[in-house]
């Protein structure tokens, strides 16, 4: 072995292959510059294999590149030996590089052919872009389960937010209504009995004024008396075929002394008579409490716009069966409510304004009222954007009452009839 790695190491009896060419320059140099370009390309290879492993740290199979590298180099190295041995017959050292470059070549074919399926499992590009193609089209589908989710779970708590308010004013009303009949009962009483004593009672005697203050007293409580039994849907009302339009129409003269010269009133009619099945007294006064209470929110003035027109009605809203309806908007322009003042605006004696400005049973008059005539009625108001209050009542059915029959005149004469705010 020893003389054999000395036979081959010994260069005494050897000739450069540059003889085999004659020492030709064309055919020495050409060799030696092919050999240089093929060496530095082979060189360059494994150099930009090796980057690229080393920045894909996820790829797969990386060291069979690096088997790459290292047969790559021994193929590059070989033609960098053949360009010395031109020169010097220094063919040992090229043969020793060949036997490594060979175990190399052998290694890499014998480790890539098992490894080939497993690399043509491998997803291609295309799997790739229709698997992300799936996946964003899942991603979206999640996206708008979701978003239907949340709406149908909003939808729900906004459900049973007004069923609560629903029953909490349907419990109020039915302890305000048990209180208001008892209260006026006592009214009663006291006032039969204060009526009596100012009867017996001297005239200019001070017990006549005691009783005449105690009896304007009794008036006062008895107002708000039936304000209460109008929040609780038990006053007696008189629902007629009343010509929506013409009520307004005729309000309008009272509206003009009652809310002053700051506020400009604007009426806007749907063209043609509009018959709702209602109280023409209570609706006056229902409207009236809406138009103060406008006024009360528009201390610079401004706009107060009442509005008819008509509704028909899906059943899809709980509060408001399917059928025709009749509508009366009374909007104005001023400071608005916010939503948690707006959520308890109908309820009784609930007030924004000072100690002795106001009862607070205004709306919530107007609420009983509207609930008493089978109707509906919804408040939308912002801070600074005003305040919309739109009343509905079923509307009138023909052959309730003759087509000739005029519309019920209101009693605009009849002050104990319209409770204010």
């Amino acid at each position: 072995m020893v003389d054999y790695l000395r036979q081959i190491w010994d260069v005494d009896s050897l000739s450069p292959h540059g003889i085999c060419l004659l020492w030709r320059p064309e055919l020495v140099w050409t060799h030696a510059l092919s050999d240089l370009l093929i060496g530095l390309a082979y060189f360059s290879i494994p150099v930009a294999l090796g980057v690229f492993v080393m920045r894909r740290r996820d790829l797969a199979f990386s060291w069979m590149f690096w088997c790459f590298v290292f047969f790559i180099l021994a193929c590059g190295t070989t033609h960098f030996m053949a360009i010395w041995t031109l020169w010097v017959p220094d063919y040992g050292a090229e043969a020793v590089l060949k036997v490594v470059t060979a175990a190399a070549s052998v290694a890499t074919a014998v480790m890539l052919w098992p490894l080939l399926p497993r690399a043509l499992a491998l997803p291609s590009p295309e799997a790739l872009r229709a698997a992300n193609r799936e996946l964003a089209t899942r991603v979206a589908e999640r996206d708008a389960a979701l978003d239907a989710l949340r709406r149908e779970t909003a939808e729900r708590l906004k459900a049973e937010e007004m069923l609560r308010q629903s029953q909490k004013m349907e419990a109020i009303g039915q302890l305000t209504g048990g209180v208001a009949h008892d209260f006026n009962n006592l009214l009663t009483a006291v006032g039969a009995n204060l009526e009596r004593i100012e009867r017996q009672a001297e005239d200019g005697s001070s017990i006549r004024r005691s009783a005449r203050s105690a009896t304007a007293a009794v008036e006062r409580a008895s107002k708000l008396v039936r304000q209460l039994l109008a929040f609780a849907r038990k006053q007696p009302l008189d629902p007629r075929r009343t010509d929506v339009n013409a009520a307004v129409e005729n309000l309008s003269d009272l509206l003009d002394r009652t809310l002053g010269a700051g506020i400009r009133i604007e009426l806007a009619p749907r063209s043609g008579p509009l018959f709702a099945q209602v109280d023409t007294n209570g609706l006056e006064s229902a409207i009236l409490n809406l138009a103060v209470n406008a006024r009360d929110a528009m201390p610079t003035g401004g706009v107060l716009r009442i509005e008819t027109g008509t509704l028909r009605a899906d059943g899809g809203d709980a509060d408001l069966p399917a059928g025709d309806y009749v509508t009366i908007e009374v909007s104005d322009t001023g400071s608005g409510m916010g939503p948690e003042i707006a959520s308890h605006a109908f309820e009784p004696f609930f007030t924004t304004k000072e100690v002795g400005q106001g009862s607070g049973l205004g709306l919530s008059q107007v609420w009983g009222f509207v609930k008493q005539s089978s109707g509906h009625v919804t408040l939308r108001s912002a801070p600074g954007e005003g305040t919309c209050v739109r009343i509905i009542l079923p509307v009138a059915e023909p052959d309730r009452a003759p087509a000739s029959e005029p519309a019920a005149e209101p009693a605009l004469g009849a002050a104990p009839r319209i409770a204010l705010a």
